[in-house]
């Protein structure tokens, strides 16, 4: 059954949907933040290094990138349900094996097969966004599934933090593979297709290329993309790092660093809502922009603060919370920018947007670990993602974008 337009829906429903499409994107999240408590542990566990278990970080980030190329071409074709009973599938299996795995690169390697299947839900969700909403209704839609999704990094440390201690490192990974049972299930009863059978595209390799070769030469979606990556790429470094930044260096007790991880992921939803409830006259692109320039401001004085020593804990997670709740903005705005334009291929272009976020985020945290501050590497990364972001806002993005959506909706 496809759904039909977003306005013809009661108010119950249409937040159950945003729910619903929050669920399919917390993937992400659950898999990376619910075990990062256990990182450490996990450490003395399998008696090999810090850098040794963020490879099982690293591993997810690139399937996570590389994996939703997958699936933009072939949710345009099938629609956005079928993919996603395949994809859940995976995820459960490959979530069940990570709980099994006898080594680090035993894990490693299920990680990229969980990342492979959790990317559909990304790409999906935001296709289906783009199917529902018109395009100046998206910065509104995506502050909205921000969210939802952002209770998923409040609430999975604490979650995490107890199931270690109460069931030790594997139960975070088996009770992913239980939510992903619970999602399948609410998403074959309550999800409806959005993709209208007149709108589905033949999976055919030139049309793939064309679809791929009109996004790229778009500027306004790459500028926004890789502004996005970058951006991503500061945030996944702190992620990555901060079980060790906090519990192996600032002695933060595995309890309380739920709380304290979970502090400053709420400072991105509540920038989220601030930015959906903006007016409309504020141009999304000055929104976007504003906020590369308070990760970049953030980044410099987290490196200066790591490397002098000054403001100790307390002055890392000043500049860490300023980091991340300006993400709160630059994820909504720089997805409505690039997905505005692309309404008749949102499935390919959503996959594109995931793809360059995460690959950029993948090779970043690449170079973490390998110091014995784990601080230091966490603020260059972050700090370097920062400078790049805003440099390329300003290279790619700016007032012209003002039209954007009247252009959008004339064009589609």
């Amino acid at each position: 059954m496809i759904a039909p337009p977003v306005r013809q829906f009661s108010r119950l429903r249409h937040l159950e949907l945003l729910v619903l499409l929050g669920a399919l994107q917390a993937f992400a999240p659950l898999s990376i933040d619910m075990y990062l408590p256990a990182m450490p542990v996990m450490e003395k566990v399998f008696h090999t290094s810090a850098a040794s278990v963020q490879t099982t970080m690293v591993t997810f980030l690139l399937g996570f990138a590389l994996g939703q190329s997958l699936y933009g071409p072939i949710t345009d074709r099938f629609g956005r349900k079928p993919p996603m009973y395949v994809s859940l599938a995976v995820f459960i299996a490959s979530s069940a094996a990570c709980a099994l795995s006898p080594s680090i690169p035993a894990i490693a390697a299920f990680r990229l097969l969980q990342a492979v299947a959790a990317c559909g839900g990304s790409v999906v969700s935001r296709a289906m966004v783009r199917d529902l909403f018109p395009p100046e209704e998206l910065r509104r839609v995506f502050s909205m599934l921000v969210l939802v999704l952002g209770v998923s990094p409040v609430i999975a440390p604490l979650i995490g933090s107890y199931l270690l201690l109460w069931f030790g490192w594997k139960a975070a990974f088996v009770t992913q593979a239980l939510l992903g049972c619970a999602c399948v299930t609410g998403m074959h009863f309550r999800l409806p297709e959005s993709l209208a059978h007149d709108a589905k595209r033949p999976l055919r390799l030139d049309l793939i290329k064309s679809a791929y070769g009109q996004l790229v030469k778009d500027r306004t979606f790459l500028g926004a993309s890789i502004v996005c990556g970058f951006s991503s790429a500061g945030a996944f470094a702190y992620i990555t790092s901060a079980p060790f930044v906090f519990i192996s260096l600032y002695k933060v007790p595995t309890e309380r660093f739920g709380w304290l991880f979970g502090a400053i992921a709420a400072g991105m939803v509540i920038s989220s809502q601030i930015n959906g409830r903006m007016p409309s006259r504020v141009p999304v692109w000055r929104v976007l922009r504003t906020a590369n320039l308070v990760q970049f401001v953030a980044g410099l004085l987290l490196l200066a603060s790591v490397l002098t020593g000054i403001g100790g804990l307390p002055g890392v997670f000043v500049t860490v919370f300023a980091y991340i709740a300006a993400q709160g903005f630059v994820f909504p705005n720089g997805s409505a920018i690039a997905m505005m334009r692309h309404g008749k291929i949102a499935g390919t272009a959503s996959a594109l947007l995931g793809t360059n976020q995460f690959f950029i985020a993948a090779i970043a945290t690449i170079f973490l670990g390998f110091l014995d501050n784990p601080a230091v590497p966490m603020a260059l990364v972050i700090a370097g993602s920062g400078i790049a972001s805003t440099a390329l806002n300003f290279l790619t993005l700016g007032a012209r974008l003002e039209m954007a959506p009247q252009a959008a909706v004339k064009a589609g």
